[in-house]
């Protein structure tokens, strides 16, 4: 682990400039940290700002490189007016990433930065992840990918290092609450938005979970453990997400796991 991390410094310190794309997780939190360590002023985080991405997730970004000095932008983009994102197709994060790994190119260029920087690891290649195609077609470098860092390692450097998100529990965009071929819309993503939002809010003590949207009915996953927590006060979560547009509400027996969406492509389901 020491080896891989001397080996994303010496990276790092050579690509000389860079624009990092920063989520506020886990792992942009962590590339970030590294390559403004290595990089100093020549580093900038950029952060896409649209309906797909939680507002407590930006504010998370914002905080995070005031307390680091990190100079921080925020682009604004919209993934519902990118053609073949709405419908919600299979490769839908190819097109998604596509366009906004785009645009932080072009921020890149017109502020004579080397490269633009994204914090995929080695296990990312274990799910199906079509953005990773368009990643790799742009050239948007993946270090921590490349040095073969794996999320349990980047969250024991993180620790080390006394970074807030050692611990965080892990992120994907609100569209990945969508099974293939429903069609996603603002409103859609906004009723998912504020459930999850209440969830946390609720005195659960939640770390982990997602609210699936399956047209009217909303699928709940939290960790097993967590589940019978939820069961008790089943009449109350349904009556909040009956006022926020649901008329059935499941708890998925299974439990939190990444990806459950893609269980329908691989047969698994």
């Amino acid at each position: 682990m020491k080896e891989k991390l001397k080996r994303l410094r010496e990276r790092v310190r050579g690509i000389g400039s860079a624009v990092v794309a920063f989520s506020s997780g886990v792992d942009s939190t962590f590339l970030l940290h590294v390559a403004h360590e290595e990089l100093g002023e020549r580093v900038v985080a950029a952060t896409i700002r649209s309906h797909t991405f939680p507002k407590r997730e930006l504010d998370e970004a914002a905080a995070f490189c005031r307390a680091e000095g990190v100079r921080h932008v925020v682009i604004e983009s919209e993934e519902l007016d990118i053609p073949g994102f709405a419908e919600n197709p299979p490769d839908r994060c190819y097109h998604c990433k596509r366009e906004l790994f785009s645009k932080l190119l072009a921020f890149a260029r017109e502020n004579g930065l080397a490269a633009v920087l994204e914090g995929s690891n080695l296990d990312d290649d274990g799910d199906y992840r079509p953005g990773r195609r368009a990643i790799q077609e742009l050239g948007i470098v993946s270090p921590l990918h490349e040095v073969g860092l794996t999320k349990d390692e980047i969250r024991a450097l993180s620790r080390e290092m006394g970074l807030p998100t050692s611990d965080k529990p892990s992120f994907a965009c609100l569209a990945s609450r969508f099974p293939y071929g429903e069609r996603i819309t603002a409103a859609a993503l906004e009723r998912v938005e504020r459930a999850e939002q209440w969830l946390l809010d609720a005195g659960f003590g939640l770390t982990q979970l997602r609210v699936r949207s399956h047209g009217d009915l909303a699928r709940i996953e939290v960790p097993p453990g967590d589940i019978p927590r939820l069961a008790t006060r089943a009449s109350e979560i349904t009556a909040a997400f009956k006022e926020l547009g649901f008329a059935y509400v499941a708890l998925d027996l299974r439990g939190y796991r990444t990806g459950s969406m893609n269980e329908v492509l691989n047969g698994k389901h």
